[in-house]
C-alpha cells in the first residue's frame, strides 16, 4: 500500500470557477490535497494562519487586498508553507516584485494541467517554481539589476553561509535541517538573521544573489 501523506494546499483566488477547476485537477492526484479556499486576501491570510498548509496558491489581482499585500501579510506570520503566485500576468514588474517580496514561485494560469501538477509537486518539495515562459523575463531583469556591492558574505557566520548555500540549491528548511543535523526551528532563526544581515527580502532573492554573485 502506498501510504503517503498528501501535501496540503490552500487556494486564494476571487474566481470561484477557477478555484473549482484547480480543485478538480488536484483531486486527480492522491499526493496533493486542497484543504481550504479563500475568495479574498483577508480571508486567505486568516485561513493560512489556521491551516498552515504546505503550499498556498495565490492570485495577484483580487479586489480589496491584492496578492502582493496578501503576500506581505503572510510573510509577517510564521507560516511554514510555501507561497506560489498563480496569475494571468506575465509582466516583468509583477513577476520580479512578487519574487522580491517573498513568493516561492510564479505560475501562469494558462499553463497545461499536467505542467501545473508537476509544478505543485516541485513547490511542495521545496523547489522554486516558475512557468517556462517567464524564464527569459526573469533573466532579463537579473541582467539589468547587478548584484549589490554592499553585501559581504563574510558578515555571515559559517553556519549562516552553509544555510544560504543550501537555500541557493533550492532546499526547504526541513531538508536543510536534516542536511546540517539541526532542528527546523533553528534553521528558521538562521534564515531570518541572514536575510536581515544581507538586506535580502526573501529566500528567492537570496538564492538569486548567491548564484549571480558567485560568492560561494
Amino acid at each position: 500500500m502506498n501510504d503517503i501523506t498528501p501535501s496540503t494546499i490552500l487556494l486564494i483566488d476571487d474566481h470561484p470557477m477557477l478555484r473549482n477547476g484547480v480543485k478538480q485537477l488536484i483531486a486527480l492526484d492522491a499526493s496533493l490535497q486542497v484543504i481550504g479556499e479563500a475568495s479574498n486576501g483577508e480571508q486567505g491570510v486568516e485561513l493560512a494562519k489556521q491551516l498552515d498548509p504546505d503550499l498556498i496558491l495565490l492570485d495577484l489581482n483580487m479586489p480589496g487586498m491584492n496578492g502582493l499585500d496578501t503576500l506581505d501579510k503572510m510573510r509577517e506570520t510564521s507560516l511554514s508553507g510555501r507561497v506560489v503566485v498563480f496569475s494571468v500576468s506575465n509582466h516583468e514588474d509583477d513577476v520580479v516584485t512578487a519574487l522580491k517580496r517573498g513568493a516561492d514561485g510564479y505560475l501562469l494560469k494558462d499553463m497545461e494541467p499536467e505542467d501545473l501538477l508537476t509544478a505543485l509537486h516541485n513547490a511542495a518539495a521545496g523547489k522554486m517554481v516558475l512557468s517556462e515562459a517567464l524564464t527569459p523575463v526573469l533573466a532579463a531583469s537579473l541582467r539589468e539589476s547587478r548584484p549589490s556591492g554592499d553585501r559581504d558574505i563574510q558578515s555571515l557566520t559559517p553556519r549562516e553561509r552553509d544555510i544560504i548555500k543550501l537555500i541557493a540549491e533550492g532546499l526547504p528548511n526541513k531538508m536543510i535541517a536534516r542536511r546540517l543535523n539541526i532542528t527546523e526551528s533553528t534553521v528558521k532563526v538562521h534564515v531570518k538573521h541572514l536575510l536581515k544581515k544581507m538586506k535580502l527580502k526573501s529566500r528567492v532573492e537570496a538564492a538569486v544573489w548567491v548564484l549571480q554573485s558567485n560568492v560561494i
